[in-house]
């Protein structure tokens, strides 16, 4: 059997997975509310492995590794840093800060494939844009998990989520909405065609 691998990604209205410098929006846009980070803070207490690229490690390593500036920490940032995780990279060397983080290095595809088989616990990813489209196209991403947060970026909006994807049927597995504003929605994708 093989474990479930779930791409998990913030999102605008628009499709951004940030904002740009010029943006003042703050963390998850400013919409966060108690039942949102309620239900993240649950989500990370799951048995899972994190799987990271190098771009997404680097960012939230300069976020939530304590002592750094500006440190971002709560309960829900706190416990992601601490789960189990995979960082697939070609350019990153190690030690890596975060406690349970192992680098490996070479192909995205290759490394996750082999995860899912060896895997006795589910496989999440959060962010990591390019490597997970890679991935979706290569037929490994079991549910896309898109947490809409209730704004469009589009002066200061960056990292457009699913520019350059293949083409993609969704089968809506989930919805759920989050302090009466936040949507979450969880897809099987089917390559289209």
């Amino acid at each position: 059997m093989t474990a479930t691998y779930t791409w998990d990604v913030y999102s605008t209205l628009d499709g951004y997975g940030s904002y740009g410098g010029d943006g003042d929006w703050g963390g998850y846009w400013g919409k966060q509310g108690p039942e949102f980070l309620d239900y993240r803070f649950a989500l990370y207490g799951e048995k899972q492995r994190m799987v990271f690229g190098a771009n997404t490690y680097r960012e939230s390593a300069q976020l939530l590794d304590p002592g750094t500036e500006p440190e971002v920490s709560d309960p829900v940032n706190t416990r992601l840093r601490n789960l189990p995780m995979t960082v697939v990279s070609t350019t990153l060397e190690g030690p890596l800060t975060w406690p349970n983080a192992t680098l490996v290095s070479g192909d995205a595809v290759d490394v996750v494939a082999r995860l899912k088989e060896e895997s006795d616990v589910p496989l999440r990813s959060h962010g990591s844009l390019s490597m997970n489209r890679a991935l979706m196209a290569a037929g490994l991403v079991d549910h896309v998990q898109v947490t809409i947060f209730p704004v469009i970026t589009g002066q200061t909006g960056t990292a457009p989520i699913f520019q350059g994807a293949a083409d993609f049927d969704l089968e809506l597995l989930q919805s759920r909405t989050l302090d009466g504003r936040i949507q979450e929605l969880i897809y099987r994708p089917t390559l289209h065609g």
